[in-house]
């Protein structure tokens, strides 16, 4: 509350014995201003934000294309959660403070209620460095760690180079079109985040694996905003491994030779055209990422998937893992939000997997939806004739008998 008080009347000296005329009375203004009074009595809106790396995604399948839309969802919600693939943007990012960056493995354990997620200040982060690097790249890396130390204040306290080369391999799925991979000496990546946990007490790991340089096409396609992310499917392998085994917040950045000079590059892939390396979002993201707790160790202010209020996705993109989880919660099932013009390579729609979900046109509705949830609106009564006629269900007796049918309720049009 802010109260304002009218200024005090100045003291004049004393003139004579006559008395002085009284003065009129003065009303003192007070004003009250409570700030966020409409939610003083309401829990904390949760959204999640899911755009699936490497299936060539309209919005989010380039270089941090979906990252303007998670600004501007994060202006809506208490909380937005979401994960890598939405947040990073190579050299660019963006922080906002209530958004958590999760990794996609440790999203899906989450949306199934394995996992909760706990909100930090910050974490000590460790940088793994593949052994496959060439030593003037490695250099690259090791400056953008000590950037983002000096400059940003970031907790990176080690780094390890793996003690056998990764040899990272991509490829694109022939049945689905999207792109995975393997590293083929997984073991020598988990040796040097092991020594990392052992010797520096790091809890968040960075990872820097040198990637082939052979694939031109597939890398030209990309840069002009066709296709599919190469690299994307496999650096989901590599994160998934270190948060499976270890349980602690991991992200990844390629380490490749500079692309040669574009003179028509697309807008949505330009993120990562502006240096030698993809690390600075990954180490931004990870300085303060929640911590993964299994269900039986859950500390006081952990998040749960019974917190989320909404989860927004790409039309066709709702096999994965925690979109299924979502989609068949009990008790407290979210409000599921379709997003039409964010396309995929994939087929996996809401009606195709028996879904409910609410479809939107566009990222600015599904928004808009959002906004109207959270105030406690039917998004459906923003809309032209979409509130139908309330129906009613009888219960008198009917001859002497209960009645057995009802008149159901009018449902609301998608």
């Amino acid at each position: 509350m802010a109260v304002h008080l009218s200024r005090p009347f100045p003291a004049f000296p004393a003139q004579s014995p006559v008395i002085p005329k009284s003065r009129p009375f003065v009303r003192h203004r007070i004003s009250c201003y409570t700030p966020n009074h409409s939610t003083k009595f309401k829990r904390d809106y949760t959204s999640v934000m899911i755009v699936p790396t490497g299936i060539g995604a309209a919005i989010g399948g380039y270089a941090g294309d979906a990252l303007p839309v998670a600004r501007a969802l994060s202006s809506v919600v208490d909380c937005l959660i979401s994960h890598p693939n939405v947040l990073n943007a190579a050299m660019l990012y963006w922080p906002m403070p209530n958004a958590l960056y999760v990794e996609g493995y440790a999203l899906d354990r989450f949306a199934e209620g394995l996992w909760a997620l706990q909100p930090v200040h910050q974490n000590r982060v460790g940088l793994v460095l593949d052994a496959g690097i060439e030593e003037d790249l490695r250099l690259r890396h090791l400056q953008v760690a000590d950037a983002a130390r000096a400059s940003l204040g970031l907790p990176i306290v080690e780094c390890v180079v793996t003690d056998t080369p990764l040899e990272v391999e991509m490829w694109v799925d022939p049945k689905s079109g999207q792109s995975t991979g393997r590293i083929r000496h997984p073991d020598s990546l988990l040796r040097a985040v092991q020594t990392l946990v052992n010797r520096a007490k790091v809890n968040a790991i960075a990872v820097v694996g040198r990637f082939p340089d052979d694939d031109v096409q597939e890398t030209d396609d990309y840069r002009q905003g066709m296709g599919i992310d190469i690299l994307a499917g496999v650096e989901a392998v590599i994160s998934h491994l270190v948060v499976r085994e270890f349980c602690i917040p991991c992200a990844h950045a390629p380490a490749l030779s500079l692309p040669p000079f574009s003179m028509s590059l697309c807008p949505k892939s330009a993120a990562e055209e502006l240096g030698y390396t993809f690390l600075p979002c990954v180490l931004a993201g990870l300085s303060n990422a929640p911590q993964y707790l299994e269900k039986s160790s859950l500390d006081k202010g952990c998040i749960l998937a019974s917190d989320v209020d909404s989860v927004v996705l790409p039309i066709d993109a709702f096999r994965g893992d925690a979109a299924l989880a979502f989609a068949r919660s009990g008790k407290k099932k979210p409000l599921i939000i379709a997003v039409e013009e964010n396309e995929t390579v994939l087929n996996d729609t809401p009606d195709n997997l028996g879904i409910e979900a609410l479809r939107v046109s566009n990222y600015w509705e599904a928004i808009g939806v959002v906004a109207a949830h959270k105030a406690g609106v039917n998004p459906h009564s923003l809309r032209r004739n979409r509130i139908k006629n309330l129906q009613y269900t009888s219960l008198l007796p009917a001859n002497g008998h209960a009645s057995s049918s009802a008149i159901p309720i009018a449902c609301l049009k998608n």
